[in-house]
């Protein structure tokens, strides 16, 4: 059965505001376009979602218009999908998409660009516009991107309880002899059940020596009785994602795995403690680290210790500003949301991950799941 109370996707009228504050941008700045790319940018501004291809499928924003540059033939599957309205622009396959593009440019006008485009679409508008007049829109889009409004926090808080709910599901389906790929489609096909129509967005299942490599070994695993089980996984509700792990054994865990634990989520709570409005992304990277130092661990990216940054921002892409790592000095500011992950790695024995999120509110941080609270509950 899905979870109920799935809350509404982002409206018009949220998309409209995004288009007024860009273009709020472009004036400022004196830009006359920005162009966004089959992107999660163009998602973000527009509502539409589409795959990356050799063929450029985008948008124009104005100071007045919203336009759709559109294969050709592409046309009436664009009109089919859900999108905030506007002119829609087509060139066929002989013509240069980057020439349409060029014609909405006034003479010696700024264009700025999703800087999440392909290179080759840089390069061809290279051949229509002067290199002067091309502006990276990057800092633009993540600038307002990395600050989320209550309807995209509700969306994210709803994916997360769906995947916490998949993840204790999984914990309970674990017995010797379970392959982890079933354990992988087991996930799959909660995420479904629950209410996320295209399942799990990711999944990464470890057992035993596994663990310790961060993002999963290749080939088979077979479960067997006394192994460390590490789960991350996550899925997408109207765009937004979900992420979330949790590290475990099934049986009385080794005093070296427990105590490796206990460090793991010590770290993991330095990082929610050091997180408050105004304080530098990376303060919270340092404090993480500092609870190892503490305990013999590292130090810096030495192993056994932390081999990366202690977390990642999280909206319509599953890693995004903010970065939670050394020497970013950007300001956490209201709506911020990101990972708390300060993973430990003992090579060649075990890795331990406990990642939950943590959105910013005026009164400082909260999070979107409740901490795992032992290594053999998970969940409390």
């Amino acid at each position: 059965m899905a979870l109920s109370n799935l809350p509404v996707g982002i409206t018009d009228g949220e998309y409209l505001e995004r288009l007024t504050r860009l273009r709020a941008v472009l004036g400022d700045r004196k830009i006359d376009a920005f162009l966004l790319g089959a992107t999660e940018s163009l998602r973000y501004m527009t509502g539409l979602g589409w795959h990356m291809s050799e063929r450029f499928l985008g948008a124009i924003v104005t100071a007045t218009d919203l336009v759709y540059i559109v294969p050709g033939f592409e046309r009436s599957r664009v009109e089919s999908l859900p999108h905030l309205p506007g002119e829609i622009r087509v060139w066929q396959e002989e013509d240069s998409s980057s020439a349409l593009i060029a014609s909405f440019l006034p003479a010696g006008g700024l264009l700025a660009i999703d800087d999440a485009v392909p290179l080759f679409v840089f390069n061809s508008l290279r051949h229509e516009i002067p290199a002067g007049q091309l502006v990276d829109g990057g800092p633009i889009l993540r600038d307002q991107r990395r600050r989320k409004s209550a309807a995209e926090i509700a969306l994210i808080q709803h994916a997360m309880a769906l995947t916490w709910e998949v993840q204790r599901r999984a914990h309970a389906h674990i017995r010797p002899g379970l392959a982890a790929s079933d354990l992988a489609r087991f996930i799959d096909a909660q995420h479904r059940a629950l209410g996320a129509p295209d399942g799990s967005s990711f999944c990464i299942v470890s057992f035993g020596t596994a663990t310790a490599l961060p993002h999963g070994a290749d080939g088979e695993q077979i479960y067997a009785t006394g192994d460390v089980v590490l789960v991350d996984t996550g899925c997408r509700v109207h765009g937004y994602h979900s992420d979330l792990t949790r590290t475990y054994v099934m049986e009385e865990p080794t005093a070296e795995f427990a105590r490796i634990w206990a460090i793991e989520r010590e770290a993991q709570q330095a990082v929610f403690e050091a997180a408050t409005i105004g304080v530098p992304c990376g303060r919270l990277d340092d404090a993480a680290r500092a609870v190892l130092v503490r305990h013999g661990l590292g130090p810096d990216y030495d192993l056994p210790g932390l081999p990366h940054r202690a977390g990642h921002g999280l909206g319509l892409e599953i890693h995004e500003e903010p970065y939670i790592v050394r020497g970013n000095d950007l300001s956490l500011a209201p709506g911020m949301c990101f990972s708390n992950e300060p993973m430990i790695v003992v090579p060649e024995r075990f890795g331990i991950r406990l990642e939950d999120h943590i959105y910013m509110a005026a009164d400082g941080p909260h999070w979107f799941t409740t901490p795992a609270t032992g290594p053999t509950t998970p969940f409390g």
